[in-house]
C-alpha cells in the first residue's frame, strides 16, 4: 500500500467558499453547507510515493462535539471510493498533473450534525490532521431537511443581512430597519456558543450534538437560549420602566448584542422585536431560512382555553385576570421539514423566544407548522395551541356584578390575529401572510377550524351579544407633540330610545398590552333616540400625554356605555400611534471602497420643549467596521433640527444599508435608513 508524504493541506477556502455560499464568513477557515462537496487540496513532500487510483488508498475521519462518536454519528470514518455519494460521508481523490499534489473530493452527509469538525487521514494508523472546518445546514441541498427550492428565497431568508421589523397597530403598520448582520466578524462561533452553553448540552453534551443534525432541535434550542429565563441565555426581557441597562427600542442590529452576551453574559434589555431579530440573525447564520413574523391583535392566551377574556366592573374599570391582547407581537418562522409530524407539515414553522409561557418547563416556543395552526391541529408540537390562540383566539368582555356574578356582554371573533405581516422576498415591502396562518376570518373554514380547536381543548364555542353600536373615529395630525381630537360615536338602533353612561377614556399602553396612565377622560349622562347618535369629543393634548406614553408611542382608547338598570354594557377600543418625525440621511459624495464617506443625518422636533441627551446611532454591514457608530450632543431647540455627521468607511462594494436611531430624553428611538451602493 502506498503511503503519502504529506507537507501540508489546502482547505482551497475561497472556491469553497463560493460554492456552498460562505463566502460573506470572510476567507479565513472553511465553512461549508452540509450534503455539497468540497474540494482539499494535499501538497506532498518532495520525494513522496505519488497518489495512484486504484493503488493509494486512506481514510479520513471528521468529528465534532467534545465526546466525538461513530453511534451518535459525531465521529464518522469513510474511506476513498471512485466517485463521492450525496447521500452520506464519501471521498474521491485525483492525481493533478504536477504530480506533486492530490485533489480530494469530500461529500458529507446531509443529514449531519452542525458545528465545528476536524478533520484528519489516516493511513495505516498514521494519522495527519489536514484542518478543520466548520459545517452548516444546506438550503441549496434538496436532500436537506431545510432544502428551499428557490433561489431568491434562499438569497432572502439565508443571505440577506438586513430587514424590516413591522410595529405599530393593524390600522397603521410601520416597518422598522434592523441589521441582523448574521456574517459579521466573530457571529458566527457566538451563534455555536450558544449551542454549547444551552442546558442540553450541559447536561448531556453527545446526545446535544448528535441532536444537531436536526433543525426542529436546533430551532428549538435557539429559542430557548434567545431569553436568559431558564439559563444564562442571551437577552434578558423587561416591560415596565427601564432605569439600567439599553432601552429595546435602542437597538439597531443584532451583532453589537450578540458581542456583549459572548464577553459579559445576558444583556438588558429586550422585548418581542429584539428578540426575534436575533432568532432570524442566529438561525440565518447556522443556515436555517428564517424570517420575521409581526401579528397585529396578538392574543395571550395564559390558560390555554382559547379564549382571551376581558373582565369589567359595574364602573366599566378592567380587571385583571392574566389574559391579554398584545398590539403586536414579533416571532420567526424558520424553513424545514418536518418527519417527526408527516410531509403535510414540511415548510414554515413558528417560533417564539419572547420568554412568555413555559413549554415542557422552559421558556421557549416552537416551532409549530403553519399548516397545524392553520388547521386546528393542536395535537402536534410543539405548542400549537398557544400559536393558534395567539392568532385565532375569540374574545369575550364580561362585567362583574355586585353579587360577584360575571355577566358576558360583548365580544369578537375577529380582533385577533390580523395583518400578520413579513419582509417581501427581494424588496423592504410588507407582505401579508395572515392566509398563511389562519382561513380568512368569519369564513365557514375559519369557524370550522376554531371549532375543532376547542374540541381539543374540550370547551363550547362562545357566541357574541348584539348591543347599541359603538365607534371611535380619529382626526388627522396626530403627530407626536401635538394636540389632537378623537371622537366616540354612540348610535342607538334599537326601536326605542336608550339612556346610559356614555365615558371616553384615554390611556398610555405598551405595545403589549400593559395599560398606563390615563391621559384624557370625558364621561356624559346621554339619552340617544331610535335611530340617532351622539358624539363625545376627547382632546388630547402633549402636556398631557407625553409625560405617560411609552416609547411605543401608544394610546388606548375606550369608549364604554353602561346601564346599571338593564345591565347593559358595551364597549369599542381603538389603540392609536402617534406619528414620528423622520430622520433625512444623505451621502456627501459618492461611496468608495476603502474611501471615508460623510453621512449627514437631520430630524425637525416636532415637540413644544427641548430634546436633552440626544444621539444618533448608525450601523452598516461594510460600512461602520461591524459595530455601531453613536454621536451624542446635549440639546436640541423645540421645532428646530437637530443635525449631525458621521464618516463612514466601507470596506468592500456593493449594496449595503446605513441604518439610524435618533434617541434623547422626550422623543426616544426614531430609526430610518437608506440603501447605499458602494463603487470599487
Amino acid at each position: 500500500m502506498r503511503i503519502l508524504d504529506i507537507e501540508r493541506c489546502d482547505l482551497n477556502i475561497k472556491s469553497n467558499s463560493s460554492s456552498h455560499h460562505t463566502e460573506l464568513f470572510g476567507e479565513e477557515r472553511l465553512l461549508v453547507r452540509r450534503g455539497e462537496p468540497f474540494i482539499i487540496i494535499l501538497h506532498l513532500k518532495h520525494g513522496s510515493e505519488e497518489f495512484k487510483q486504484g493503488e493509494t488508498s486512506f481514510t479520513l475521519i471528521v468529528e465534532t462535539g467534545p465526546l466525538p462518536r461513530k453511534e451518535s454519528d459525531t465521529k464518522v470514518s469513510f474511506s476513498l471510493g471512485e466517485s463521492i455519494v450525496d447521500t452520506e460521508w464519501s471521498a474521491s481523490a485525483l492525481n493533478e498533473s504536477s504530480g506533486n499534489t492530490v485533489s480530494v473530493t469530500i461529500n458529507s452527509s446531509p443529514n449531519s450534525p452542525i458545528g465545528l469538525y476536524s478533520l484528519t487521514l489516516d493511513q495505516e494508523g498514521q494519522k495527519t490532521n489536514l484542518g478543520n472546518f466548520i459545517l452548516l445546514f444546506n438550503a441549496w441541498c434538496p436532500r436537506d431537511a431545510v432544502y428551499m427550492q428557490s433561489e431568491t428565497k434562499r438569497q432572502e431568508y439565508v443571505l440577506s443581512q438586513h430587514g424590516q421589523i413591522y410595529k405599530g397597530t393593524h390600522k397603521r403598520i410601520k416597518g422598522m430597519p434592523w441589521n441582523f448582520g448574521q456574517f459579521g466578524e466573530g457571529i458566527l462561533d457566538i451563534c455555536l456558543k450558544m449551542l454549547d452553553e444551552n442546558p442540553k448540552f450541559v447536561f448531556d453534551a453527545d446526545k446535544d450534538c448528535s441532536a444537531r443534525r436536526n433543525p426542529v432541535y436546533v430551532t428549538r434550542v435557539l429559542s430557548a437560549m434567545i431569553n436568559s429565563n431558564d439559563d444564562r441565555g442571551v437577552l434578558v426581557g423587561k416591560w415596565g420602566e427601564i432605569s439600567d441597562g439599553v432601552h429595546p427600542g435602542e437597538w439597531i442590529g443584532s451583532g453589537d448584542i450578540l458581542r456583549q452576551w459572548a464577553e459579559r453574559g445576558p444583556v438588558r434589555y429586550g422585548q418581542c422585536w429584539v428578540f426575534a431579530s436575533l432568532a432570524c440573525t442566529v438561525s440565518r447564520s447556522l443556515g436555517i431560512p428564517c424570517r420575521v413574523v409581526t401579528n397585529f391583535g396578538s392574543a395571550h392566551d395564559s390558560d390555554a382555553n382559547l379564549l382571551i377574556e376581558n373582565l369589567y366592573d359595574e364602573d366599566g374599570e378592567s380587571l385583571s385576570n392574566g389574559d391579554s391582547i398584545w398590539n403586536f407581537h414579533v416571532w420567526v418562522d424558520s424553513w424545514m421539514a418536518r418527519p417527526d409530524l408527516g410531509s403535510k407539515y414540511d415548510g414554515w414553522q413558528a417560533s417564539d423566544p419572547t420568554p412568555q409561557e413555559r413549554s415542557d418547563g422552559v421558556f421557549c416556543c416552537g416551532p409549530a407548522s403553519l399548516r397545524s395552526i392553520k388547521e386546528g391541529e393542536l395535537t402536534k408540537k410543539y405548542d400549537a395551541p398557544f400559536i393558534f390562540a395567539e392568532v385565532n383566539a375569540d374574545v369575550v368582555d364580561m362585567v362583574r356584578l355586585s353579587n360577584g356574578q360575571f355577566v358576558e356582554f360583548s365580544g369578537s371573533t375577529k380582533s385577533v390575529g390580523r395583518f400578520i405581516s413579513t419582509k417581501a422576498v427581494g424588496s423592504d415591502k410588507r407582505r401579508d401572510i395572515t392566509h398563511k396562518y389562519k382561513y380568512a376570518e368569519g369564513s365557514a373554514e375559519e369557524r370550522q377550524v376554531y371549532e375543532k380547536a376547542q374540541h381539543h381543548n374540550k370547551l363550547q364555542q362562545r357566541g357574541e351579544e348584539p348591543g347599541l353600536h359603538l365607534k371611535i373615529k380619529l382626526s388627522d395630525g396626530m403627530i407626536m407633540g401635538s394636540d389632537f381630537e378623537v371622537y366616540a360615536v354612540l348610535t342607538n338602533n334599537h326601536m326605542e330610545t336608550k339612556t346610559c353612561n356614555f365615558l371616553f377614556i384615554a390611556k398610555a399602553v405598551s405595545y403589549n398590552g400593559k395599560l398606563g396612565d390615563t391621559c384624557g377622560f370625558i364621561s356624559d349622562r346621554v339619552e340617544v333616540p331610535s335611530g340617532e347618535e351622539r358624539r363625545l369629543s376627547l382632546k388630547l393634548e402633549y402636556d398631557s400625554y407625553g409625560s405617560v406614553i411609552t416609547s411605543d408611542r401608544l394610546i388606548l382608547l375606550s369608549a364604554i356605555t353602561v346601564d346599571k338598570q338593564t345591565i347593559d354594557y358595551h364597549k369599542a377600543e381603538k389603540t392609536i400611534v402617534l406619528d414620528e418625525p423622520d430622520i433625512e440621511i444623505k451621502l456627501v459624495g459618492e461611496a468608495l471602497v476603502n474611501q471615508p464617506v460623510t453621512a449627514e443625518m437631520t430630524l425637525l422636533n416636532p415637540l413644544p420643549e427641548p430634546l436633552h441627551n440626544c444621539s444618533f446611532t448608525v450601523e452598516g454591514v461594510d460600512l461602520t467596521n461591524g459595530k455601531p457608530i453613536t454621536v451624542k450632543y446635549v440639546r436640541s431647540i423645540p421645532k428646530q433640527e437637530a443635525k449631525t455627521s458621521v464618516e463612514l468607511s466601507p470596506t468592500s462594494s456593493g449594496s449595503s444599508v446605513l441604518l439610524v436611531n435618533f434617541d434623547s430624553d422626550n422623543l426616544r428611538n426614531i430609526k430610518s435608513f437608506i440603501n447605499v451602493v458602494v463603487m470599487a
